[in-house]
């Protein structure tokens, strides 16, 4: 929760390609004073089964720069070893590649944060892209 000398951050992933929550995936959390400061790790969760991550550690007071840091290929690593079939049978093939696991093994989101403030940070993901924007 934020309070008048802290930020604090929130956020979810939505699995685009499958249109669902993606569960099981491990978050870190780091921030800085200033962007010159070195990053301090601060600690991490996982995404629930709705996809949230409702207990990422509190900013310490003085944070301008924070980064979230989503470990994305051990989920799509799983996702695809169990090849949920049920839930991607109306998806288009791969045509693009022989890969089946993510072109992307990690996304790292860095933002600017300010005292008093929340910022709930949403991933949209998909094994060959990913966006991230503001939410509420």
């Amino acid at each position: 929760m934020s309070t008048e000398t802290t930020a604090s951050v929130s956020t979810h992933i939505l699995d685009t390609s499958i249109g669902r929550p993606a569960e099981g995936v491990a978050i870190s959390l780091a921030a800085r004073a200033g962007s010159g400061a070195a990053w301090v790790a601060l600690g991490g969760s996982a995404t629930d089964a709705d996809g949230r991550c409702k207990d990422l550690p509190a900013l310490p007071e003085g944070t301008t720069h924070v980064r979230l840091d989503f470990e994305t290929e051990a989920y799509f690593d799983k996702k695809f070893a169990n090849q949920q079939a049920d839930a991607q049978q109306d998806a288009p093939a791969n045509r693009d590649s022989d890969t089946t696991g993510a072109f992307f093994p990690e996304v790292a989101i860095t933002f600017a944060v300010k005292p008093g403030e929340h910022y709930h940070v949403p991933l949209l993901l998909n094994p060959f892209g990913y966006s991230v924007y503001r939410g509420s």
